[in-house]
């Protein structure tokens, strides 16, 4: 791309050439760029991007999504794969089951296991820390597992500080927290989607606390169902804030709610607004190293357009995925696969570790 030409026309906002200049954009301002030409929104952040990742690379990381129970009491709205305890599908993965899967992925080269499940009403916090104690002593495996909704339970039901839960499965094994359950980080938003999960605030707080204990996290946004463009906006803006505090975010991910099978039902967003979004993104987190893109949601080629629209990694190959597929989408992406696609984008492919450290 050349970058001595701006990429845009007269009736493309102010606030495309606050970005293209690299300057820190306030909440009008992103919240403009939901009026600006896709394709000048799209060549803006991936300058930005390529500012940031001038190398002539893009990665991918090969891991597992595991997820050890689908019994969960918060019963959020947006979602098709919770399972209240006597359902006849309900399910809790016992160790050796986990222990299995988590083996079939290391086989496979993984180096992460991402493991989540539900907000499930009488686990005990020995229960995960049994978990984490067993797969660490048999894999040496990256632990990226357990949500801030999944912390904050924890606590609660074990009368217990969530400094001292994260205390406890880090000696156990945890490494790091994945950006789960963050949805629309607006408490209005919250309260009629999953009134039983943490708060926004205790959403971010978890991540506080984690960051100050050194332990690295993601973050996440799903969007596409009843939030706001300002609210999309105030979620992104709340991430900077914390990450301007900590820098403890390695990477953010956006990805679409899926309504099918779901109890508030909808109609799922396009690529088009997914590229939007993701594009904005890059330009409001101008504090967040990396951008994954979501292939788990949009599929392959959306996902290969989001290389040029400021994402610089594909995220995982996953091998299952089960709360998406609950939705009613389901895709499927080899190493091999993720690599073409990278390479077919323009970039030299790499796999990648939890950290972003680069591997062979």
């Amino acid at each position: 791309m050349e970058s001595s030409r701006e990429p845009w026309n007269l009736r493309s906002t102010g606030a495309l050439e606050r970005a293209w200049a690299g300057e820190r954009l306030n909440a009008g301002q992103a919240l403009a760029l939901f009026a600006a030409d896709l394709v000048d929104l799209g060549a803006v952040a991936d300058a930005a991007c390529r500012r940031r990742h001038p190398e002539i690379y893009r990665t991918y990381v090969v891991d597992r999504n595991l997820n050890y129970s689908n019994v969960c009491a918060s019963r959020c709205r947006f979602c098709a794969f919770w399972r209240v305890s006597e359902a006849p599908d309900a399910y809790l993965l016992e160790t050796d089951d986990v222990l299995a899967k988590v083996g079939e992925a290391v086989a496979a080269g993984a180096t992460q296991i991402l493991m989540q499940g539900g907000l499930h009403p009488s686990l005990p916090p020995e229960w995960y820390e049994r978990l984490c104690r067993a797969i660490k002593e048999r894999y040496a495996v990256h632990l990226h597992s357990f949500s801030p909704p999944e912390i904050v339970h924890l606590a609660r039901l074990s009368d217990l500080t969530v400094e001292e839960t994260l205390l406890r499965l880090r000696k156990a094994g945890l490494d790091s927290l994945p950006g789960g359950g963050a949805e629309i980080l607006c408490d209005r938003v919250r309260r009629e989607l999953s009134p039983s999960k943490c708060t926004a605030g205790e959403w971010l707080a978890v991540m506080r606390t984690a960051h100050r204990l050194g332990m690295p996290t993601t973050a996440t946004m799903m969007f596409g169902h009843i939030e706001t463009l300002a609210e999309r906006v105030e979620h992104l803006l709340r991430l900077r804030e914390l990450q301007d505090e900590t820098r403890g975010f390695t990477a953010f991910i956006p990805w679409t709610y899926q309504p099918l099978h779901t109890a508030l039902g909808g109609r799922p967003v396009g690529g088009h607004d997914y590229l939007r979004t993701l594009a904005i993104s890059r330009l409001v987190l101008d504090n967040f190293e990396n951008l994954q893109a979501s292939w788990v949601t949009q599929g392959p080629k959306v996902a290969q357009v989001a290389l040029r629209f400021g994402a610089n990694d594909l995220g995982g190959t996953t091998m299952e995925e089960n709360v998406v597929r609950a939705a009613g989408t389901e895709y499927r992406m080899s190493r091999d696969e993720m690599v073409r696609l990278i390479e077919e984008a323009g970039f030299a492919a790499r796999q990648r570790d939890t950290y972003y450290h680069l591997l062979g």
